[in-house]
């Protein structure tokens, strides 16, 4: 089963997903990869997973880096998981380039490169915004390209982490 929950944050509504234990979704509402389909398939309903998320979200939007994260779960490919998983080592208030996470994920492989671009394909379908920071991946001169929540939230979320 799949639940929901929505959340209003000052940069707009939020909808939350689980499978009951874990965070399983955090999307912007008109996200560019929102599963439509997700909300006629779920119940929405209040979970002790969505307390604690919406408390991180609380720190996280009065500008304070959240200690602890909920647990997140991630149904994706293994490439996909290896680049979430570098975006949740990504501090806050810092950045990584799509090219530095490339270079990440081909050491780790054992292969003398990785696609810049493959890598932005898995985080613009990073699943789970914010928590895991895909809104602090930036191009190779630091520009801001590419955030499937809305690039103006890409840049208010990093005015927030003081990281412009």
């Amino acid at each position: 089963m799949i639940y929901t929950y929505h959340y209003t944050s000052p940069l707009g509504s939020i909808t939350l997903a689980s499978n009951g234990e874990s965070l399983t979704g955090l999307w912007f509402d008109r996200h560019d990869y929102f599963p439509h389909k997700l909300i006629s398939e779920s119940i929405e309903t209040e979970l002790p997973i969505f307390t604690q998320t919406c408390n991180w979200l609380d720190i996280y939007f009065s500008g304070r880096n959240p200690v602890s994260t909920p647990p997140i779960y991630l149904n994706t490919t293994p490439f996909r998981k290896a680049v979430y998983d570098i975006l949740l080592t990504i501090p806050y208030g810092q950045t990584m380039t799509y090219g530095g996470i490339a270079n990440m994920i081909a050491k780790q492989k054992g292969i003398e490169r990785m696609s810049a671009q493959a890598v932005g394909g898995a985080v613009g379908h990073n699943p789970i915004s914010i928590i895991s920071p895909c809104h602090r991946v930036v191009g190779t001169d630091g520009s801001l390209i590419g955030y499937a929540g809305g690039l103006n939230k890409k840049i208010e979320l990093l005015k927030l982490e003081k990281a412009l």
